[in-house]
């Protein structure tokens, strides 16, 4: 039997009930501090014998963002138990978070979007219609796969061109759609009640026979796939994420300032952002030898 295993279910219980910790995050974590005290008792495990579990982690090859979350589950789990007078420390202090390297994006040439477009026209009938409607509006809006699917219908409604998102942490934001959104959005409502099912979904802008009422993010992940095939494209390089990507790297490439495009996309942080400006590096460069004062001294000598 799990050591610990009462003390595991009432920290996720606080977690969930006093800091609002998502599903997800409570099943990573159950499985997380299952898996750490079936090899060790937490009421007397000491800062070494983390260390060498952290370390024998990274030996065998996990991810550091998967070894972070571990870590900050068993921080957090510790600051429990040292609270509720389980332990007298916390023996995760003083324990440094491996680092991080953030994976650069997949990257969508215009031209593909433009192939990915034109094989959505070619597929007839209301699939093919609310096919070009959700390309349109991830590529129009960098919108979130979740924040899509679960658009209410009022969303696209009297906004003037702008959609209102509620994002993260229920965040909310306007994202622009320029015409051919606008245009795909009107020529997927004409089919729209194609979609609807008797007692549920009505309030969606995308109704499905799901249990949630709207379409769900793993249909729509499948339905980009194989849209990609039918382009021409790698399905494995495409999905709803890659599309919020080239949403945001053809920005940057095109001029948008970092700020506005944080704000576009609904990043807390403008680090997040930053990850963009690598597409653009030649642009960057080229602009900094044109604009430079001390650049165009140089030359001018």
């Amino acid at each position: 039997m799990t050591l610990g295993l009462a003390q595991i279910e009432s920290f996720l219980d606080m977690m969930s009930a006093e800091r609002g910790a998502s599903a997800n995050t409570i099943d990573a974590y159950r499985r997380d501090l299952v898996d750490f005290c079936a090899r060790n008792d937490p009421r007397t495990v000491s800062r070494e014998s983390l260390k060498k579990h952290l370390a024998a982690l990274a030996r065998s090859g996990i991810a550091p963002s998967s070894q972070a979350r571990k870590l900050s589950a068993l921080r957090q789990f510790f600051g429990f138990l040292f609270s509720e007078g389980v332990r007298k420390d916390n023996p995760t202090t003083a324990i440094d978070a491996p680092r991080r390297r953030r994976p650069l994006p997949k990257v969508l040439t215009r031209e593909d979007v433009d192939a990915l477009l034109a094989a959505a026209v070619k597929i007839e009938g209301p699939e093919g219609a609310r096919l070009i409607c959700l390309v349109e509006m991830f590529y129009a809006a960098g919108l979130r796969v979740s924040e899509l699917v679960a658009l209410p219908l009022a969303a696209v409604r009297s906004r003037n061109g702008f959609l209102l998102v509620k994002g993260k942490g229920g965040k909310e934001r306007l994202a622009p759609l320029n015409p051919p959104a606008r245009k795909a959005i009107a020529a997927y409502l004409a089919v729209r009640p194609r979609f609807l099912r008797a007692g549920g979904g009505e309030k969606f802008l995308f109704p499905s026979r799901s249990a949630e009422g709207h379409l769900t993010r793993r249909r729509c992940h499948q339905m980009l796939k194989a849209l990609a095939f039918q382009a021409g494209l790698d399905p494995a390089k495409l999905s709803p994420h890659v599309l919020r990507h080239a949403f945001a790297t053809h920005l940057v490439e095109g001029g948008a300032d970092l700020r506005s495009v944080q704000t576009l996309l609904g990043h807390a942080d403008i680090a997040t952002t930053q990850i963009y400006t690598h597409v653009a590096h030649d642009r960057l460069t080229s602009v900094l030898e044109k604009a430079h004062p001390l650049v165009r001294k140089k030359a001018a000598k």
